[in-house]
């Protein structure tokens, strides 16, 4: 009875013990095939790299990008041979428990942004589940860029609040 006691202990132990941290290394190449994906304009490269489930916020408002309307909404783009290119300045990798969370600044056509992400496994490969594209505004203009987007935010607030 001792003996089966012990071997439930470390069974229950064994089970409880919190999972190893993801090696950023194991993660960064494909966040960076996916921008080097965008810069190329390689639709399905791009794609294939975001889960089958995948969501892109993009810096306007009204961009919030499940995987089916962000493909159509991309698709012109990528057919011109044109999409967007992202190089990462610097960027922070974080995981717990199998998931993996990033934030990044970009060189991008629109000067600096940050982009934020989770990746998750999906067919034996990292791929990006969630992205989140924002323009980078230093404090001291933020109150110019607060007044040059007032009236359209307030039109778009009306617009969500009677939703």
């Amino acid at each position: 009875m001792k003996q089966f006691l012990l071997l439930l202990s470390v069974i229950l132990i064994s089970s409880c013990a919190t999972q190893k941290a993801i090696n950023p290394n194991d993660v960064e190449p494909s966040i960076d095939a996916w921008h080097e994906a965008a810069a190329q304009a390689d639709f399905k490269k791009y794609f294939d790299l975001m889960t089958t489930d995948g969501v892109f916020i993009g810096t306007d408002a009204t961009e919030n990008w499940q995987i089916a309307e962000f493909k159509a909404f991309s698709k012109p783009y990528f057919d011109k041979g044109k999409a967007w290119s992202f190089i990462a300045l610097e960027r922070h990798v974080y995981s717990e428990n199998g998931v993996v969370y990033f934030d990044e600044l970009l060189d991008t056509q629109m000067g600096i942004c940050r982009g934020s992400g989770v990746m998750k496994m999906e067919d034996g490969n990292w791929k990006i589940a969630h992205y989140v594209l924002s323009i980078a505004v230093p404090n001291e203009n933020v109150s110019s860029l607060t007044q040059l987007k007032k009236e359209w935010d307030a039109e778009y607030m009306k617009k969500l609040r009677a939703q």
